[in-house]
């Protein structure tokens, strides 16, 4: 008999999560079932219950139950309780519930794969949102000369800055800085967009200088074609890298985290791009 995970959403038709899963299963001999799960907003509680009660183990989670994942948790990691939300839950022997998030380091893991130098780096993150918490304290951790965020509410990102600022936190880390769009001045080498704003065509009014010669452009979001973002930077001359990669590690450290075992995902990366 499997063993049952899935991921919760709402909606949650077009996940990938099982694809990804069941090809991880495939890779390192597993024997599990993933479902994706259309948890009522409502009751996102009820939902993560019953589906412990019959038998399930683990769960992904995905908008717009993340924050309400974190408050229903018994046990936090580190890097939720910074993030403020989670994305992985996993069912106790204890029968308690632990939950992460791999969110971060699944971005970190493929701008790594993809060859992108993070230390030292000047980073700008567009997004201010629940997005771009989950994944600040990881790209911090890989030691940027300076991370700055902007957003459309300049006294959001702001905010979000000082919530990540070192001294806050006791670390020696790069300065956090937050601004609305309007006030972006400089170049950076990386610049993420944090929004899903691009996938429905819309940008920020962003100064065409903001990339350096041989900056990188991330979008957090992937699609069949270049998202707005990534095509406005590919005019600008950077080097252009969408989510999917992303959305891959992330769920290979969930896998890990209910498993014990890190899958290939090179492999898997190459299976999910011919299939988008």
């Amino acid at each position: 008999m499997s063993d049952r995970y899935c991921v919760f959403g709402h909606p949650v038709g077009h996940s990938r999560s099982p694809r990804i899963h069941a090809l991880f299963a495939e890779q390192c001999g597993q024997a599990m079932a993933y479902e994706a799960i259309e948890a009522p907003r409502e009751d996102f509680a009820g939902a993560w219950q019953a589906f412990v009660a019959a038998g399930g183990l683990g769960a992904n989670v995905t908008v717009p139950f993340k924050e309400e994942a974190y408050r229903m948790a018994d046990v936090l990691s580190q890097r939720a309780r910074r993030a403020g939300a989670v994305n992985t839950l996993v069912h106790g022997r204890d029968g308690r519930t632990y939950a992460d998030t791999t969110d971060g380091v699944g971005l970190v893991r493929d701008l790594e794969a993809h060859g992108v130098t993070l230390d030292d780096a000047r980073i700008l993150v567009l997004g201010a949102g629940g997005a771009v918490r989950g994944v600040l304290d990881p790209l911090l951790a890989a030691r940027p000369q300076s991370l700055h965020i902007a957003n459309r509410t300049a006294e959001k990102a702001m905010g979000l800055a000082a919530d990540f600022h070192p001294q806050k936190r006791g670390q020696q880390q790069a300065g956090v800085t937050g601004s609305g769009y309007d006030t972006l001045e400089g170049s950076y080498d990386v610049v993420i967009n944090g929004t899903s704003a691009s996938l429905g065509g819309d940008l920020p009014p962003l100064p065409d200088t903001l990339l350096t010669d041989t900056g990188v452009a991330y979008d957090m979001m992937y699609a069949a074609d270049p998202t707005v973002f990534l095509q406005w930077a590919g005019k600008r001359g950077a080097r252009m890298i969408d989510g999917l990669g992303m959305l891959i590690e992330q769920a290979a450290e969930s896998f890990f985290l209910w498993r014990h075992v890190r899958p290939d995902t090179a492999a898997v990366r190459e299976v999910l791009r011919r299939e988008l």
